[in-house]
């Protein structure tokens, strides 16, 4: 595959791509999501090794979706077999795609491990208190103002989103390329960093789109009176908005790497 260099511009467009591919299998991406659920509640039910099958899982997740947006191009139905395909690709294929997810999770371990030590558990402890609806509000006003708590944060996401470079396009260049574990991981940090403004934009378009519709629908719920309804009209947005965003994923691969008889996103 060849890496290509695209205008900052096109960020904005891979998230209308997103987009367009979720509405022309709304259903088959809706169940793949809803199975990708199903399994991180499954794997949650067994401690410590539960998360971290969950974690190993994410590229695979990603290259699954990408499969599926790429299907619903060539106007094929997406089943959760996008899921399983790669691990039946050739051996050397199928190794590197165990060796990645093996990878991600271990760094993602050691970014908790280390924001941890920063903040000194004050973020775990925020996130225990968040489910119980009695939290008292002052309670949760000294948990907020625990010193090291946002820096802690922003360790967690400068590190996260850093980790996101080299496993962006991996999975994707293992399983269409036949890229090796180190090679895809090379290819995808070159790939991102070619193409850092158009990645930059697309960050910052589902930021604002997702800031947008946070506000929005506060506003309008606060304006009829209900504004305790938000919470719930809030969850089917941000899965609708987490389904999308991975539909786009195979958008930023397909622009950033080209490859003769590969579908092209949408326009």
């Amino acid at each position: 595959m060849k890496l290509q260099t695209v205008p900052a511009r096109q960020g904005a467009l891979w998230v209308r791509q997103g987009f367009q591919v979720f509405f022309k299998q709304p259903m088959a991406f809706a169940a793949l999501f809803a199975a990708f659920m199903f399994a991180v509640f499954v794997f949650a039910l067994v401690p410590v090794v539960g998360t971290l099958l969950v974690l190993a899982l994410l590229p695979l997740v990603s290259l699954g979706f990408m499969i599926a947006s790429r299907m619903a191009l060539a106007g094929e139905f997406a089943t959760p077999r996008v899921f399983v395909d790669p691990l039946r690709a050739p051996r050397p294929q199928a190794i590197a795609m165990v060796q990645l997810g093996l990878a991600y999770a271990a760094a993602t371990f050691l970014i908790m491990f280390l924001s941890d030590q920063v903040d000194g558990g004050a973020f775990e402890a925020l996130m225990d208190a968040m489910p119980g609806a009695q939290t008292a509000p002052q309670a949760m006003a000294d948990k907020l103002a625990e010193p090291g708590l946002w820096l802690g944060l922003m360790l967690r996401l400068g590190l996260a989103s850093l980790l996101s470079v080299p496993f962006w396009h991996a999975p994707a260049l293992v399983f269409w390329d036949g890229h090796g574990f180190a090679k895809a991981l090379f290819s995808s940090t070159v790939a991102c960093w070619r193409n850092r403004g158009a990645f930059t934009i697309y960050s910052l378009v589902w930021f604002g789109l997702v800031m947008a519709v946070g506000a929005g629908g506060s506003l309008v719920f606060g304006l009829l009176g209900q504004a305790q309804l938000f919470a719930l009209a809030a969850v089917p947005m941000s899965l609708l908005f987490t389904t999308v965003f991975y539909a786009s994923l195979y958008a930023t691969f397909a622009d950033c790497f080209s490859a003769d008889g590969t579908p092209e996103p949408a326009p």
